[in-house]
């Protein structure tokens, strides 16, 4: 066989990429170490788009989910500063289009980061439980992540139960250490608790645009004509609302300082109700453009923040115990989403503490099959 056709068949060959596919509380897709893809961004979003077929509205060459939640990526790294033992590059990979998103956090997938660095040696056990420093790069926020590792490896099984999961699972604890204005200037981007701002044809509308973890803009869903108690499919085929809410999530994002996100997965918007089942609030997340089957983790961290600021929508129809430590339990519509708060003795606007409890699990470990066409991937070792 001659050189040339030698370069011909191996240009056909498909490239080999390690990786994991992994649950992260409710959200799943590839984790990947920051080594086997390119350093080259565009090369790596060519990379992660064709791993997870897109796009393509089924994604049905690839390993996407063809839904939001499952079309997610993990990148993790070893820790490249002083107490810093993990970093976690999150990746939001459009179904439709050829885009990766990598500015917004995810609270789900950063479950299953120190998870898969165990699985892969980036670190090792530290006893029964383990705890690790966690850089997340898409914000630079930090958190310590706790999980059990008996016998020196991370264990899975257990009864700690999440809503939107099935069955229970050994449980990840999350502890935030600083997530206010995780995207945007600071925790109210605005300046304000509340905003008033045009809704289309229904005159103005009174919101709160907040960031801390998400950027998000919560409204009141009386005050859009609907209950808040929805179910998912009812509001996906609301098409005159889903209208009003893109309208206000443009002009919204203008006032947050973040400029046209008419290609962006932010602000995450949300209505929110009085609670039905024991909560202390009741929500109905769009991220952005679908309705959420839960809630997200940094989500449910801001709608709970939001609860405590006297003057926002959220805290008229929040219902909260007093205290400066509360245990705020988000309604969602797949059951209920707990987040701890700790507010500070000399500002109670100001959260020092956000903690919750997520679960994660290993699917899949192997190699993802790129297509010929995709471009090369890493050659550095694994």
């Amino acid at each position: 066989m001659s050189a040339g056709q030698d370069k011909a068949r191996e240009s056909q060959r498909q490239q080999a990429v390690p990786c994991m596919l992994m649950r992260g509380g409710t959200s799943r897709g590839p984790f990947f170490k920051t080594t086997d893809l390119p350093a080259d961004i565009a090369a790596r979003d060519a990379v992660l788009l064709a791993a997870m077929g897109s796009p393509d509205a089924r994604q049905i060459d690839g390993l996407g989910g063809a839904h939001p939640l499952t079309s997610k990526v993990g990148i993790v790294g070893p820790g490249a500063v002083p107490g810093v033992d993990l970093e976690f590059l999150f990746a939001q990979v459009s179904i439709a289009q050829a885009k990766v998103d990598t500015t917004p956090n995810c609270g789900n997938m950063l479950a299953a980061a120190v998870p898969f660095a165990l699985e892969t040696g980036l670190l090792q056990a530290r006893g029964e439980s383990s705890t690790f420093r966690v850089l997340a790069l898409n914000t630079g926020m930090q958190c310590d992540i706790t999980v059990q590792t008996p016998g020196g490896r991370v264990r899975y099984d257990g009864d700690a139960r999440i809503d939107g999961v099935p069955g229970t699972a050994a449980p990840v604890y999350i502890d935030f250490l600083d997530t206010a204005g995780s995207v945007c200037s600071g925790l109210l981007p605005t300046g304000r608790p509340l905003d008033r701002i045009e809704d289309d044809g229904a005159g103005s509308l009174e919101i709160t645009c907040i960031d801390n973890g998400m950027p998000m803009v919560l409204m009141r869903a009386a005050d859009l004509g609907r209950s808040g108690y929805e179910t998912v499919a009812e509001l996906n085929a609301d098409a005159d609302l889903k209208r009003r809410v893109e309208a206000i999530r443009l002009r919204a994002a203008r006032l947050m300082g973040l400029g046209d996100v008419s290609e962006k997965p932010y602000p995450k918007m949300c209505l929110v109700a009085p609670p039905r089942v024991g909560g202390a609030i009741s929500t109905r997340c769009f991220i952005p453009h679908v309705c959420h089957d839960a809630i997200g983790v940094l989500a449910a961290v801001t709608v709970a923040t939001a609860c405590v600021l006297e003057e926002s929508v959220a805290a008229g129809v929040a219902r909260l115990e007093p205290g400066l430590r509360k245990q705020v339990s988000v309604e969602h519509p797949s059951g209920e989403f707990s987040v701890g708060l700790e507010l500070d003795p000399a500002d109670a606007r100001k959260v020092l503490r956000a903690a919750l409890l997520r679960t994660a699990r290993l699917i899949m470990r192997g190699e993802v099959q790129l297509p010929a066409r995709a471009p090369a991937a890493s050659a550095a070792p694994s």
